[in-house]
């Protein structure tokens, strides 16, 4: 994985300490909330439901050892609410929980001391109090790790396939170009204050397994006639109110005109892009008001920048195998380590066939960690987990991890003869359920347990479907099924994309979640990147699990042998699956009409 120079290390300390000044200056009365708002924003500060909560990005999603022990450390002595302070919150549940009776299930306990992986290979911290950021910064800063633009409106942390450079179907490994990409965009002074947030990802094999299409630019690395290294380019996708899948803008990006490329697109976002209302002001809804006009423009500025200025960000083939001599095999130690797992027992196979996958190099496979668990939330991992997760990676995967968009954890270097020996430690964990792929490794958002944005919480129906699904012999039959829940429109749990979505809403004070089918993410498995429909009026929190198997027993009855759930769902239609969803609503309780607002 890439190893900071000098300079980024320089540049990350300074960072931690010029937001330190920032903080004491906004102590000391000399900034008000209004100024330290934006400051805090672009370094990954937000202030959520109950407390503060911190975003700490891993670029493209590659972790090591070192750096998951400090993610514990902080999770250990830095994510503690005051007694006060989580009194209030869980009061806060409890009124709510109170206000709808018969419609809510048990709400989820508080928890703190967690860090929690985001399908945008982030890690969030939802109690760290203000006036231990600085602090916090600094030790992030100690393992080259930070929040720089992990919020505000800039350029995002970049994201990829969990699978880049050890895909057995990969084209390029597109590492090298998100990590160029990370260092021209960090403090980019033209792009801090765009008109929305902008989010980038690279796909480097032949599925794409990054969701590219649902980016504002999404990058598939690709290769012509004559194997020269190129992009398809995509630009427009996103959620929201408003789900939009990407407009492919260029067929054929020759690599070295990446940053150039990229420039002229946000440069003409930064330009025309709506400011005047945010739920518009996302570059979707320039490029689907603008359509070939949008895409004329960005030539035209492409045109400008690599013929009057120069081109200026051209990246040369001497900076591409500088950074690119950072994604080398890293040394792995022998293989061999003794294990009493029987390999041929049922869920050791069952685990072989779910979470394991080939590998581009002969002898090594990719192991990934399940991290949706009984008595968890999706993608949560407590300070022991996370120090216990370092030890595996080093023991097993040359100290290196990778986060994926899914919320697990990828070890991507493991000897194929270490897999007993790589379950039996990760059991121990409870991090080996054999369920990747399949229902219960759905993504959730952590929703208004946590998020001062959502409409309704998460955690409890997450935590209800879990439960109900422990049957491996019943989740093996369903099949691969994609199940996708935000607590709010800003769609952070990417419901839209979910073979099954579900998205709370507020009504008349109340919670209530509304049920998409047939969403797709463009993986090989789903399809094309499409959003899902919604299949009537929205449940009440105690409906939603009923309705999710009211709609899995359809698929039971009319599939044919073989057939999955998103095949059968686009061969019969909608209507059988609305008919069941709404056929399984709870007598005497009504649901309340819509406002203007919703």
């Amino acid at each position: 994985m890439y190893q900071y120079t000098e300079f980024d290390r320089q540049f990350v300390q300074l960072r931690a300490q010029q937001f330190r000044d920032q903080l004491e200056r906004w102590e000391r009365g000399e900034l008000t909330e209004e100024q330290l708002l934006p400051l805090r924003l672009q370094n990954g500060w937000y202030i959520q439901r109950y407390a503060p909560m911190a975003r700490i990005a891993v670029p493209y999603g590659e972790i090591s050892s070192t750096q998951l022990r400090m993610l514990a450390h902080i999770a250990r002595e830095y994510d503690r609410p005051t007694p006060e302070l989580l009194a209030h919150a869980q009061a806060t549940q409890d009124a709510l929980e109170a206000s709808q009776p018969g419609q809510t299930l048990p709400a989820e306990p508080l928890k703190y001391g967690y860090g929690h992986f985001t399908t945008r290979t982030n890690c969030q911290f939802n109690w760290i109090p203000l006036s231990k950021a600085a602090d916090v910064m600094d030790l992030l800063a100690s393992v080259h790790m930070h929040g720089i633009q992990t919020s505000g409106n800039d350029i995002r942390n970049i994201t990829c396939d969990a699978y880049e450079g050890i895909a057995e179907d990969g084209i390029v490994d597109t590492r090298p170009f998100a990590e160029i990409t990370r260092q021209w965009s960090s403090l980019h002074p033209e792009f801090t204050y765009l008109p929305r947030k902008f989010k980038i990802a690279f796909n480097g094999a032949l599925e794409d397994r990054a969701a590219i299409g649902w980016y504002d630019i999404g990058l598939q690395a690709v290769r012509d006639a004559q194997g020269a290294v190129g992009f398809t380019v995509k630009v427009g996708g996103g959620m929201g109110r408003t789900p939009i899948v990407g407009t492919v803008v260029r067929d054929f990006l020759p690599w070295p005109q990446l940053l150039n490329y990229i420039e002229a697109i946000v440069r003409t976002y930064n330009s025309y892009g709506r400011r005047d209302n945010k739920w518009k002001a996302r570059i979707k809804i320039l490029v689907k008001a603008e359509g070939q006009g949008f895409i004329d423009a960005v030539e035209q500025e492409f045109k400008a920048i690599t013929e009057l200025d120069g081109a200026p960000h051209t990246i040369t083939q001497a900076e591409l195998d500088r950074v690119t001599s950072h994604f080398a095999i890293p040394e792995l130690r022998p293989a061999g380590l003794p294990s009493r797992v029987d390999p041929q027992g049922q869920l050791y196979q069952r685990w072989l066939r779910q979470n394991v996958r080939g590998h581009r190099l002969p002898g090594l496979c990719a192991v990934t960690l399940s991290f949706k668990r009984v008595g968890f939330a999706p993608g949560d991992a407590d300070a022991d987990t996370l120090d216990a997760l370092a030890q595996l990676a080093e023991q097993f995967s040359a100290a290196e991890a990778r986060l994926t968009h899914e919320q697990n954890l990828l070890l991507p270097w493991v000897h194929q003869s270490d897999l007993p020996a790589l379950y039996e430690a990760a059991r121990k964990l409870g991090l080996a359920q054999p369920n990747i792929g399949l229902l219960t490794d759905m993504i959730a958002c952590p929703g208004g347990d946590f998020c001062s944005l959502a409409n309704a919480r998460s955690l409890h129906i997450a935590a209800a479907i879990t439960e109900r699904y422990q049957d491996l012999d019943e989740l093996f039959d369903l099949g691969p099924i994609d199940l996708h829940m935000s607590g709010c429109i800003n769609s952070c749990g990417h419901h839209h994309s979910g073979h099954i979505g579900i998205l709370g809403v507020d009504k008349d004070g109340k919670e209530w979640y509304q049920v998409t089918l047939g969403g797709a993410d463009g993986s090989q498995l789903s399809g094309p990147a499409i959003g899902g429909k919604v299949v009537g009026p929205s449940f009440n929190a105690a409906e939603v699990p009923d309705v999710i198997e009211a709609v899995l027993e359809v698929f039971r009855t009319v599939r044919k042998p073989g057939e999955l759930f998103i095949d059968v769902l686009r061969r019969v239609g909608h209507d059988p699956f609305k008919a069941a969803a709404n056929g399984a609503r709870h007598p005497k309780i009504d649901e309340p009409a819509l406002s203007e607002q919703d």
